[in-house]
């Protein structure tokens, strides 16, 4: 079931710690290596800090313990390095490098060979500066190394059983802060809690709730914009408890990788001051 590819790509390591997120990538990277390698030969280690959402958390631990993955959780500290808080386009790279330092202690204390993560052949055409910080350690990328793309990926999380296949995608919290806003435990709280306010009133896939100072600005699927201007009385109120000033709705709807563009298209108030 798990495609020779990979199995070849993981059966010479004679151990490997896989850093986990409980996101489909990792989750089948985690689950192939458990049953090449076995389960006293594979580690899958979740990072905790505030940029992982509580239900990110709660998916991880309760996937692991369905497909028997032995794991351990380390706490991570990136909100003591300033260069992450200060939230430059290339943010991620510091929060991964305090990652795998993390991990690599792990490693040498627990007599790993290799750790691995869950970065696939679509990624790396992304932007993603986190990842020159695992070129950096030495960590392993074997769905990418062996020409998976995120769509067989998911094929082989459905083959494999595994229940999250065709969820949405989940990076950490500050991916959701506008850059050159410092990343806060606070802002953090404020964003996990506001796309909390739209999952309640039934919205579903992909949604982002971009953190723009005062403003909170909604990207959800196009399918779904009707579905927030019907409650939006609801949301705007549950979204200016959480202490933003304004709420609106991207019109153009979710788009990855929107903060790196300037500004946004058109916008919809859903509430506080001001006019779209």
């Amino acid at each position: 079931m798990i495609p020779a590819p990979l199995v070849a790509s993981l059966r010479p390591h004679d151990s490997l710690l896989v850093a986990y997120s409980g996101g489909v990538d990792s989750a089948v990277l985690a689950v192939a290596a458990r049953r090449v390698l076995g389960p006293d030969r594979m580690l899958a280690v979740l990072g905790v800090s505030p940029s992982l959402a509580a239900a990110q958390r709660e998916q991880a631990v309760t996937l692991a313990r369905d497909h028997a993955l032995p794991l351990l959780e380390v706490a991570t500290d990136e909100l003591a390095d300033t260069a992450y808080v200060a939230n430059a386009p290339d943010r991620c790279y510091f929060c991964k490098r305090e990652l795998w330092q993390r991990l690599a202690k792990v490693a040498a204390e627990r007599g790993f060979a290799a750790i691995a993560d869950g970065t696939n052949a679509d990624d790396l055409a992304d932007h993603r500066p986190g990842r020159r910080a695992g070129l950096e350690r030495g960590v392993v990328s074997p769905l990418a190394e062996v020409g998976l793309t995120k769509r067989d990926v998911r094929t082989l999380a459905r083959d494999l059983g595994l229940s999250i296949w065709d969820a949405p995608a989940a990076p950490c919290l500050a991916s959701r802060v506008l850059y050159g806003l410092s990343v806060t435990p606070e802002r953090l709280r404020q964003v996990e809690d506001a796309e909390a306010v739209l999952r309640e009133v039934g919205v579903s896939g992909d949604l982002r709730v971009r953190h723009r100072g005062a403003e909170a600005l909604i990207e959800v699927a196009v399918e779904h914009i009707g579905l927030v201007r019907l409650h939006g009385d609801r949301i705007a109120a549950g979204i200016q408890a959480l202490g933003f000033e304004r709420v609106t709705v991207d019109l153009a709807g979710y788009r990855r990788g929107s903060l790196l563009r300037d500004g946004t298209g058109a916008v919809a108030v859903l509430g506080g001051a001001g006019v779209a």
